[in-house]
């Protein structure tokens, strides 16, 4: 059987490790329309900040390849589906025949359509971000476009770097998607503390050479300007060959689309309505597509979104209906703005279905694993919150967290399977990381899986 992958990012070559795992002979094609080799796009912010090269957030490299019978086309992108013949025909022509294709083309950086937006750089892909840090070397202020997710940790990450930086966000508050009002005001203050300029409720209307025009008229001053406004589906290829797309490419419960030999998964994919923008449901839905691909019965159901922003000196996790007020469901929060603190749990029928957990916290692990299992909520609210009042355990201490706990919530890797391969020989983190995936996603969860490392050869006396 002769299978196809188009596009070759995070979902992509996810795809491709997860198919070879189940089958060592089905042969393989993967194109990529970057030229180099596949990298975790959720690290580029730590690239931006400088705590991290841009080797270091690689996935795969052309040896892996070379070693498992992977053809990987690169800088060559699909440029036409031909569903009749059951071909792909690449920018230069090329024709590769396929029985099952894979879409994972991802989604693009959103550019808004104002005079002198070319002035500005995106902030999406590994060259974008080397452009950005190339132009920060020579930049005397910087104003970043766009206060979600992306636009904070590239503002933080240049601040970080000594560069004076502006924030403009269109709405009235920061990562208004996943956030509260208070939440995103705390945030907002956490991040002027750090050398962020904050600017809510204004319009970008142009770039000029020297920084942006607001509605209004007022200009920001900057030589850099980087673009953080969001990101779209890429659908072309699948709208120009007849598939269904609304937002994203439809799919069904196995990541078919309405062709049957055809798959779509990851950011460009719409499952039940919903299109996810987070790596962990792309990676969720790969190890689905590959079961059915290789023959398996599996289906995917939907993924629960946890957000954890990656910026220096701020610690953010987000998940599920965090916009509920006391009309819909039970609401616990807890506010200290001087100490840039805001927590909130959103119950409902006796279960957490939303919680926002900013500043230093230790019930990150525990209110996770509660949220994405649906299980009962504790009668003990404010031990939920602050597990360090309770005598309930915390989930994030190694000697009392369950072999079921979810440690790493990008790759699904428990406390078992950790302590599983520590037992085969893993001694450390990367030994883990090699074995699990555990730590490769977004990275959070390193210091809980060093923790775990580190306790379990404590207790066998063994020196790392």
């Amino acid at each position: 059987m002769r299978l196809v992958v188009v596009g070759n990012g995070m979902a992509g070559s996810r795809l491709v490790s997860e198919v070879r795992a189940r089958d060592p002979h089905i042969r393989i094609t993967v194109f990529g329309a970057e030229t180099c080799q596949p990298y975790n796009r959720v690290l580029l912010s730590n690239v931006l900040a400088g705590s991290s090269r841009p080797d270091q957030v690689r996935l795969l490299d052309a040896s892996w390849y070379a070693a498992h019978d992977v053809e990987a086309v690169f800088g060559d992108a699909v440029a036409h589906l031909d569903r009749e013949t059951r071909h792909v025909v690449t920018a230069s022509g090329r024709r590769e025949p396929y029985d099952l294709l894979v879409l994972a083309t991802g989604s693009d950086a959103v550019v808004p359509p104002i005079p002198g937006v070319g002035r500005a750089v995106p902030f999406r892909t590994l060259d974008d971000c080397e452009r950005i840090l190339g132009a920060a070397e020579h930049a005397r202020r910087a104003v970043v476009v766009g206060g979600g997710l992306l636009g904070i940790e590239a503002a933080r990450g240049l601040a970080g770097r000594g560069l004076p930086v502006t924030l403009l966000h269109l709405a009235g508050h920061l990562m208004e998607r996943q956030l509260d009002v208070e939440a995103g005001q705390v945030l907002g203050e956490t991040l002027a503390g750090l050398g962020v300029d904050i600017r809510t409720g204004v319009t970008a209307e142009a770039v000029l050479e020297d920084g942006v025009r607001l509605a209004g008229g007022e200009l920001v001053a900057a030589d850099l300007v980087v673009l953080a406004c969001g990101v779209r589906p890429v659908t072309g290829l699948a709208a120009e060959a007849g598939l269904e797309v609304r937002r994203g490419v439809v799919v069904d419960d196995e990541l078919r689309t309405d062709d049957p030999s055809i798959f779509a998964i990851g950011e460009c994919a719409e499952h039940d309505g919903t299109v996810y923008g987070l790596v962990a449901p792309a990676w969720e839905q790969a190890a689905v597509a590959a079961d059915v691909i290789t023959g398996g019965k599996a289906l995917y159901r939907g993924s629960r979104l946890v957000t954890r922003l990656k910026a220096r000196s701020v610690e953010l996790a987000a998940m599920g209906e965090t916009h509920l007020t006391e009309e819909h469901a039970e609401v616990v929060r807890f506010s200290h703005r001087a100490r840039g603190t805001y927590r909130k749990l959103v119950i409902r029928d006796g279960r957490l279905v939303g919680a926002i957990l900013l500043g230093e916290s230790d019930a990150v692990g525990t209110l996770t694993q509660l949220f994405d299992r649906g299980g009962p909520v504790p009668g003990d609210r404010a031990g939920l919150l602050f597990p360090g009042l309770s005598q309930a355990p915390v989930a994030d201490s190694p000697t009392l967290m369950p072999d079921a706990a979810k440690v790493c919530q990008c790759n699904n890797v428990t406390k078992g399977q950790i302590r599983a391969c520590w037992e085969a020989g893993a001694r450390d983190v990367a030994g883990v990381a090699a074995a699990t995936r555990a730590t490769t996603g977004c990275g959070t969860c390193r210091d809980a899986v060093e923790g775990i490392v580190g306790w379990l050869c404590e207790q066998e006396g063994i020196s790392v």
